[in-house]
């Protein structure tokens, strides 16, 4: 009986971890479904107001229905925000999923037609309207414009939305991408002209008079603000073209060209190369179309360059003669650097007034020299760090060539300057060059730089020797030195009573130059005249006291 009882038990138990289990993946199932239902009933009830505004357009006429389709516009965001985040969590089912995006390629293929009816009117409206009116409009235009460049950056997300469900969308990014290519076209020639309009108008109104300006002033500003419009949905197309496989260099070319803004695309190679064909492919036709006119202008260019070269060494030549005059107190690092910048600005003259005499258009070399300048800049900051401090010393003018420094952490003497470095010999005949900028960024120290220095030095003698006696013959020592200036007037004072002596300071002043000789003369005059005159020269010590202890002394326990 009780084996049968154990069978029942373990069978009955078996049922209810079953039962449990069961229970347990039904829970489960309700919790996913009720999340999957709340995300599809957000869904279901925000376009079926998308679908409601979208009847209730079709009724109404005028401002209101303008309003209208800015409400459905701002709807369409949210509902969009929605579904990506219900593609990433995986939280609505796919097939669900698939019919609402493919709603939403619908919804753009008719806001695309909507906006581009409303573009074009408006367009012809701005066109028989006044520069004042215009510029009503165009904020008008503007708004609808970038809610179509809205509407692109959505067709292409559709596709990816789709892709990444299963579906086939090869056609439809084919037809995308098509579709970009003609916006690509349309909008960089709109950019082209109307750069050049804002251009032209430019023109016209640094040569017209101040009573004319007004009105041409307002076209400029009508015509810069149209080409921010187009400029943006470029930037847009470009943004979409790019995933699509087309070709983008000319474009941001066009956009660099236009905007004169550095990115990091624009250092990209093909858009470099863009570059560089448009300038070069300008280069060429002025000189098919130029060349027999001009070619007496080229001559008269490479005259130019030749006179500019024998020009160099006399402009060299008289600005040396003229910084080495006395008054002008200019220091060598000064002076090498007038001379060297001299035969350098000849020379861009020279190259500049060669160039505009052939009538060749500078922008694009000077917008070429400023990237090279951002690149060099970039790869060049500690030797650029190193020529501003240069700089920096060539104008402070802390020191000059043969002073005795301690700069940079050297000591010793300044045998040459640069705008890159300083070079100092120290006292033992060694050659360090040390950059300019660790020189700048710490304590300078000039030594010669005055031409009367003060000599401090300090002399003990013992306590038992005679003050006043010591005093008069360090003072006779200084003042009878012949290097020792007599103004300032040398200073013998008491200045501590020490450990072991009554010390003295002896202050001398002389010229820079017989620093060292002064010093080491007096010094050893000192130790001489102490030693004939009975004056002790202490120097440190200590006594030591020896207490012995006899035995008897010591107590027993």
């Amino acid at each position: 009986m009780y084996p049968n009882m154990l069978g029942f038990a373990q069978r009955l138990l078996v049922v209810i971890v079953i039962c449990l289990f069961s229970l347990l993946a039904h829970a489960q199932q309700e919790l996913d479904a009720s999340t999957v239902s709340q995300a599809e009933l957000e869904i279901e009830r925000v376009n079926n107001e998308l679908i409601d505004l979208s009847e209730s357009l079709l009724e109404i006429e005028g401002d209101q229905k303008e309003a209208l389709q800015l409400q459905l516009f701002h709807k369409n965001e949210a509902l969009r925000v929605l579904l990506k985040s219900a593609i990433g969590k995986e939280s609505v089912h796919q097939n669900k999923l698939i019919e609402f995006i493919t709603l939403q390629q619908e919804y753009a293929k008719d806001a695309t037609d909507y906006l581009e009816d409303r573009l074009k009117a408006l367009d012809d409206t701005i066109k028989h309207a006044s520069s004042e009116e215009r510029l009503a409009l165009l904020t008008d235009y503007q708004e609808l414009q970038r809610y179509l460049d809205a509407v692109n950056e959505a067709k292409w997300q559709n596709i990816q939305w789709l892709t990444s469900l299963g579906v086939n969308q090869e056609n439809a990014e084919r037809a995308l991408k098509a579709s970009v290519e003609k916006q690509l076209r349309v909008t960089s020639a709109s950019v082209d002209y109307y750069n050049q309009q804002v251009d032209i108008v430019g023109k016209q109104i640094s040569e017209r008079p101040d009573s004319e300006k007004s009105a041409l002033q307002l076209s400029e500003l009508v015509l810069k603000q149209r080409l921010d419009i187009v400029t943006d949905s470029l930037r847009s197309l470009i943004s979409i073209a790019e995933p699509l496989g087309i070709e983008t260099a000319d474009y941001k070319r066009l956009m660099f060209e236009v905007t004169g803004s550095i990115t990091q695309e624009l250092f990209d190679g093909k858009v470099m190369i863009a570059i560089l064909s448009k300038w070069l492919d300008n280069v060429w036709d002025w000189l098919a179309n130029n060349a027999p006119q001009h070619l007496i202008q080229l001559l008269v260019f490479i005259v130019i360059l030749i006179m500019t070269k024998l020009l160099v060494m006399p402009a060299r030549f008289l600005v040396g003669k003229a910084v080495v005059a006395k008054n002008l107190k200019i220091s060598h690092l000064m002076q090498d650097f007038f001379i060297a910048v001299s035969g350098y600005l000849v020379w861009i003259i020279g190259i500049m007034v060669g160039l505009s005499q052939i009538g060749l258009d500078l922008t694009p070399v000077l917008t070429g020299f400023g990237i090279a300048g951002v690149v060099i800049g970039f790869a060049l900051q500690d030797t650029l760090s190193n020529f501003l401090a240069g700089m920096a010393l060539l104008i402070g003018r802390p020191f000059d060539v043969g002073d005795v420094v301690f700069a940079g952490g050297v000591d010793g003497k300044v045998s040459h300057m640069s705008l890159v470095n300083t070079t100092i010999r120290t006292f033992d005949n060694q050659i360090i060059i040390v950059p300019n900028s660790k020189i700048w960024g710490d304590i300078i120290k000039n030594v010669t730089h005055e031409r009367v220095r003060r000599v401090d030095m300090v002399f003990g003698i013992g306590y038992a020797d005679d003050l006043l006696k010591a005093e008069s013959v360090l003072l006779d020592i200084i003042t009878s030195h012949p290097s020792v200036l007599k103004a300032p007037e040398p200073t013998v004072k008491v200045h501590t009573l020490n450990t072991s002596s009554v010390d003295f300071i002896v202050r001398p002043w002389v010229k820079t130059d017989d620093y060292w000789d002064v010093y080491w003369d007096v010094t050893k005059e000192v130790k001489l005249r102490f030693d004939r005159e009975g004056i002790s020269i202490p120097f440190p010590q200590q006594d030591v006291h020896l207490n012995i202890i006899k035995n008897e002394d010591i107590p027993e326990n």
